[in-house]
C-alpha cells in the first residue's frame, strides 16, 4: 500500500495494526476469557492473508476496541475466501463478517456459494459500507495481441481472484449479464505472474480499492512481470450498464508502478462491508460507527483505499443499503444514519 502523509506512513500505520491484531490473537488462544480481565471477545472474519480485507481490517481493531472502552477484545480471523468469512460470522465462528454488495445480494437470493445454506446463527444484515472495488481483466504482456475485449476470455482458463471471493462473484455477474462462458482456474495468487507466464492461465481479474490500492498478491505480480489492462468494448460497456451495473474509470498511474497499455483503467465497482449479525448489540455497533466516522480522516491518511468514505461517510452507508434494499439494517446503524438524517423508512430494521 502507498504511503500517506501524517505522523506516521501509511504502511508504518498498518504495520503496527498488524502487529497489534496478530497480538491479540496468540493471546487470546494462550489465555481463558475468564482470565481475560474479563474482557469479551469479538472475532473479525476477513478473506485470506494476502488479501486487502485483512490488511486494512488490521488497522480498524484500535479503533473499535477504544471505542468500546476496553470492554472487548477483537481478533482478526483470516479466511480462505470471503464468502468463507461471512459464513463464519453467520455460524458462530466470528461477530464480524467481510462481504461485498454482490455477496449480500447472494445470501439472500441463496445462489452461488450460499445455495442451500442456512445460518447456523443468523444471517448478516447491513452494519458498515467501508470502500468500493473495482473489478477488470488484465494478461500477460506478450499475450496481450490476442485479446481485444472481455469476449476473448469467454472460456478461457482465467484466475478470476479466488473462489468465493466478492471480485470472483462479481465477474459471475458481469459474465451472466453478457451472456459469456465462466472457466475459473484456481490458483494460488502467489504463483499469479508464473501462471500468466507459462501460459496456464489466458487472463486473471485484478482489483483496485477506491481507484488506488492494489491487492499485495498484485503488486507482487506486477514486480515480476509486465502485464496489460484488456478494457471491455464499448458495445459491453453499454450492455452492462442497460443491466444497472455501473463502469467506471481508473487512472493506472494510481495503483500500477508500470505502463500497463491503456490510459484509463475501466472496472466495474461493487462496494465492500463489515456486516454482523442482528444478535450484535445495538449500541456495540452505534460505537464503532461513531468511532469510524470521527477517525475517517486518519484511516484514508493510513490507506487511500477509504478516501471516498472519509468523503461521504453517511452517503457510503446508504448506497450499500440502496444496493439492496430489502435486507435488513442493524439497529445500531439504523440509530447512526437517523442522528444524520440519512434514514429512509422504507429501510427494514433487522431484529
Amino acid at each position: 500500500m502507498k504511503k500517506a502523509e501524517g505522523r506516521m506512513s501509511g504502511s508504518g500505520w498498518l504495520g503496527a495494526m498488524v502487529t497489534v491484531a496478530v497480538a491479540a490473537v496468540f493471546t487470546l488462544a494462550a489465555i481463558e476469557p475468564a482470565n481475560a480481565q474479563g474482557r469479551k471477545s469479538i472475532r473479525w472474519a476477513t478473506s485470506s492473508v494476502d488479501s486487502y480485507g485483512y490488511k486494512v481490517a488490521a488497522a480498524m481493531v484500535k479503533i473499535a476496541e477504544d471505542a468500546l472502552g476496553g470492554e472487548y477484545t477483537f481478533t482478526v480471523n483470516p479466511y480462505p475466501s470471503t464468502t468463507g468469512a461471512m459464513k463464519a460470522a453467520m455460524d458462530g465462528t466470528g461477530e464480524i463478517g467481510y462481504t461485498a454488495d454482490v455477496g449480500m445480494t447472494q445470501l439472500y437470493a441463496g445462489e452461488g456459494g450460499f445455495k442451500d445454506y442456512t445460518a447456523a446463527k443468523g444471517k448478516l444484515v447491513h452494519a458498515w459500507y467501508a470502500y468500493p472495488m473495482e473489478s477488470f481483466m488484465a494478461t500477460s504482456a506478450k499475450d496481450a495481441g490476442k485479446y481485444k475485449c472481455w469476449s476473448d476470455f469467454s472460456g478461457k482458463p482465467v484466475f478470476y481472484t479466488t473462489a468465493g471471493f466478492m471480485n470472483w462473484l462479481n465477474f459471475q455477474r458481469i459474465y451472466k449479464t453478457l451472456g459469456y462462458q465462466f472457466k475459473h482456474v484456481q490458483i494460488d495468487p502467489k504463483s499469479q505472474s508464473d501462471a500468466l507466464q507459462a501460459g496456464t492461465i489466458s487472463g486473471s481479474v485484478a482489483y483496485t480499492t477506491a481507484g488506488r490500492s492494489l491487492a499485495p498478491y498484485w503488486k507482487e505480480t506486477e514486480v515480476r512481470m509486465d502485464v496489460k489492462v484488456i478494457n471491455p468494448c464499448p458495445e459491453e460497456v453499454a450492455k452492462l450498464k442497460a443491466a444497472g451495473l455501473a463502469v467506471v474509470d481508473v487512472d493506472p498511474k494510481s495503483a500500477f508502478t508500470k505502463d500497463i497499455g491503456v490510459t484509463q483503467i475501466q472496472g466495474v465497482p461493487i462496494l465492500f462491508a463489515y456486516n454482523v449479525r442482528a444478535d450484535m448489540p445495538e449500541d456495540v455497533v452505534y460505537r464503532m460507527l461513531n468511532a469510524f466516522y470521527k477517525n475517517r480522516d486518519e484511516l484514508a491518511k493510513a490507506d487511500p483505499g477509504f478516501t471516498p468514505m472519509a468523503k461521504d461517510f453517511v452517503g457510503m452507508q446508504v448506497q450499500g443499503i440502496s444496493a439492496n434494499p430489502d435486507i435488513p439494517v442493524h439497529p445500531g446503524l439504523v440509530k447512526f444514519l437517523k442522528e444524520h438524517k440519512a434514514w429512509n423508512d422504507k429501510w427494514k430494521i433487522a431484529k
